[in-house]
């Protein structure tokens, strides 16, 4: 059996689009607490990423000791500066604004825990540069995708109409979304998981 420690409805369809069976349940951990300790030691995003996937592997294997866990967990960076899923339309139009004409970094990270113990760890980043867009541009782009924009980290959504927000992108597709499936798939096998 294969757990998905996570209620994000992207990483369930990603993984059951790729021909798993699956279910799901969320992590209870706070991942703003375990934020503030990780950036008590210092500016490491990937090592945060993994560890925010990590605890919500654990806490959900919890509960199924026999099942394979799937935790993942995703991150966005600018300057040093976290940013997180903006709480509503105004706070998506600052956060948007911080990022028009910039280079940010989305590091996703995946775990699969079983037993209550870590078996695999993966963690992949990307890097996306939005062109300098006009406030109109914004904010036709925030009429199109409406509140969807308030279920991501960055305030947008490459599957939708925010990548007429974008210049360049390097990295991973899969990445972007939130779950290095590629990666997950092939340690899946491994495990004789699938």
């Amino acid at each position: 059996m294969i757990v998905l420690a996570s209620k994000s409805q992207t990483r369930f369809e990603l993984m059951q689009n790729a021909g798993l069976r699956i279910q799901a349940q969320a992590a209870r951990i706070d991942e703003r607490e375990i934020e503030m300790a990780q950036s008590n030691k210092g500016f490491d995003q990937p090592k945060l990423t993994a560890k925010l996937a990590a605890e919500k592997a654990l806490d959900v294997s919890r509960s199924h000791p026999q099942a394979y866990v799937v935790g993942a967990d995703q991150t966005l960076s600018i300057n040093d500066l976290y940013l997180h899923k903006p709480a509503d339309i105004a706070a998506l139009r600052a956060q948007l604004d911080l990022l028009a004409g910039q280079t940010h970094t989305l590091c996703a990270a995946v775990t699969i825990a079983k037993d209550g113990e870590i078996v695999w760890q993966h963690q992949s980043s990307a890097q996306l540069t939005m062109h300098p867009f006009s406030p109109l541009e914004r904010d036709k782009v925030i009429e199109m995708e409406g509140e969807k924009l308030l279920q991501s980290v960055g305030g947008y959504r490459l599957e939708g109409p925010s990548i007429r927000l974008f210049e360049k992108i390097d990295g991973d597709y899969f990445t972007i979304l939130g779950l290095p499936l590629l990666p997950l798939l092939s340690a899946l096998r491994e495990l004789k998981a699938i």
